[in-house]
């Protein structure tokens, strides 16, 4: 058996499953401390099905923890974005595009130093191992413990910046926390520069976090490893977020949708994902949710490594209903539902509570929602159905028919019906869908890199490159008899000489648990 969790802004969702059905699923209050929720849900489990710690063979954890601390630019590490570059990229330096209020929360600290390459691996400027020391010297003077280091095209050549790495930790000292660039981003210095320093200031705030959540499991009598989930549907270990931090950013949406092909059996479809807070909507295409193709802005911050598509709609059990226009959202009380609903006790006209005066929930007191008006509750209901239709309709990119598969405890919000697509399919535990996508999540593989593909060589080259992903995929802790190749993407670069060619390449397989 193992477990499956995912921390939302109001609920956090657990499951046990063995295998792939489910023997029990529970909701809990979000904790203001998150973890403490994580012990609740274990313990509500445990209750509806009793199991051994012995029984466990894994725990894998969906968290809003890195985000979170981003958003509200709390508990970040003083950090350093060093980049490799000069001559060239002196007039954009790094954090040029970053809001002042994250600057000061990490203490940025940003510099310049000679090195990088062309698009096809000639070196910009050699790199100066002096000036990288005076760099680190300045930065040990200001008291920075994470750094984050990025070169012009390192996703075609890293060397440089595993030397910038070597010579920094070396005056810093080993427990130093260095992020390299090529590991994290794609092709685009900027975006990719800039999710480096997101993951560098995360750091620290990430060996917190993974200690709380494995203390708090193994309070549980559970010595099982402990995964966490990465917002392209796989999981990565322990060791791995510590590094990684960032990966965990919009895992949420991604563990539903994983959740919803699961549940539902389709592989193709649009997913509309409604929690207590928002309705994500994604589309699935074999079975793992369609990547953004676009630049992601993650707290005003321009990035460019790996997110769902995902379109949100501030619509939520626990969103704020106006009484004057029945507009929902984006407001919403959280995870104060269960005090601030009118169902619950509470004085703040909520979804849910709207939800229970048309008769489709049954949760808090009724009595205290009989005086709503059933005319205004229909608008609101519809208002609800025709925001979300319109939002599927924008996330599909042809006019053929789709499905729809509604998950998420606040999709008792949407018809049986939806404006434009017909049907909307809700599985069985549908409702705990993230936890189930978290408990069923595979490990993945991916390289993104641009390539000068010689004359004659193509099939060649990109054998090489999806043998790398497979061999990444079981390096991560993939059984290999189960990994396959799910996305294939070859772009020719026509303005850059020399056949340049970008190509992606995802490969995932099943955990292997004896690994």
């Amino acid at each position: 058996m193992h477990i499956g969790i995912d921390v939302g802004g109001t609920n956090t969702d657990a499951v046990l499953m063995d295998r792939t059905r489910t023997l029990a699923g529970v909701k809990h209050s979000t904790t203001p401390d998150v973890t403490s929720g994580i012990v609740q849900a274990i313990e509500d489990l445990r209750a509806g099905h009793a199991f051994e710690g012995s029984d466990i063979e894994a725990v894998m954890i969906g968290t809003t923890h890195f985000i979170n601390a981003l958003v509200q630019a709390s508990r970040l590490a003083p950090v350093a974005a060093l980049r490799l570059g000069l001559p060239a990229t002196r007039a954009l330096p790094p954090l040029i595009d970053w809001p002042e209020a994250l600057v000061a929360a990490t203490q940025a600290r940003s510099y310049l130093a000679h090195g990088g390459y062309e698009f096809d691996g000639r070196p910009i400027s050699p790199l100066d191992p002096d000036e990288i020391r005076a760099h680190a010297e300045d930065m040990k003077t200001h008291g920075i413990r994470s750094v984050a280091i990025s070169s012009v095209f390192s996703p075609v050549n890293h060397d440089l910046e595993a030397q910038a790495a070597e010579i920094v930790s070396s005056v810093l000292g080993p427990d130093a926390a260095i992020s390299l660039s090529h590991e994290i981003g794609r092709i685009g210095l900027l975006e990719r520069e800039n999710a480096t320093i997101i993951n560098a200031a995360l750091r620290e705030l990430a060996s917190e976090i993974v200690d709380g959540l494995t203390s708090a499991v193994r309070a549980q009598g559970i010595e099982a490893p402990i995964f966490l989930s990465q917002n392209d549907g796989t999981l990565m270990d322990e060791e791995y977020v510590r590094r990684y931090p960032v990966a965990t950013f919009a895992s949420g949406p991604t563990n539903s949708m994983r959740g919803a092909a699961a549940t539902s059996g389709l592989d193709d479809c649009a997913v509309i994902d409604v929690g207590g807070t928002t309705a994500d909507i994604g589309l699935l295409i074999n079975g793992f949710p369609r990547e953004t193709a676009n630049e992601v802005k993650v707290a005003g911050i321009r990035t460019n490594f790996r997110m769902p598509d995902v379109l949100s709609l501030g619509i939520g059990g626990g969103s704020i209903v106006d009484e004057e226009t029945a507009e929902v959202g984006p407001a919403s009380v959280g995870y104060r539902l269960t005090t601030e609903a009118l169902v619950f006790g509470g004085s703040t006209l909520t979804a849910t509570d709207i939800a229970v005066a048309a008769g489709r929930a049954s949760v808090g007191d009724p009595s205290k929602v009989a005086h709503l008006d059933p005319a205004f509750v229909a608008r609101v209901l519809d208002r609800i159905a025709e925001r979300v239709s319109e939002a599927v309709d924008r996330m599909r990119t042809s006019p053929e028919p789709i499905a729809v598969v509604a998950v998420g405890g606040g999709s008792i919000l949407l018809p049986d019906e939806l404006p434009l697509f017909g049907t909307v399919h809700r599985p069985e535990n549908y409702a705990v869908a993230n936890a189930i996508g978290a408990s069923i999540a595979q490990v993945g593989g991916e390289i993104d890199k641009v390539y000068a593909i010689e004359p004659g060589r193509r099939d060649e080259t990109l054998a090489e490159v999806r043998a790398e992903a497979v061999d990444k995929a079981i390096a991560a802790g993939a059984k290999p008899s189960t990994v396959a190749i799910i996305d294939f993407d070859e772009v020719p670069i026509p303005y850059l000489p020399g056949n340049a060619t970008r190509i992606r390449v995802k490969a995932v397989g099943d955990l292997d648990m004896g690994a």
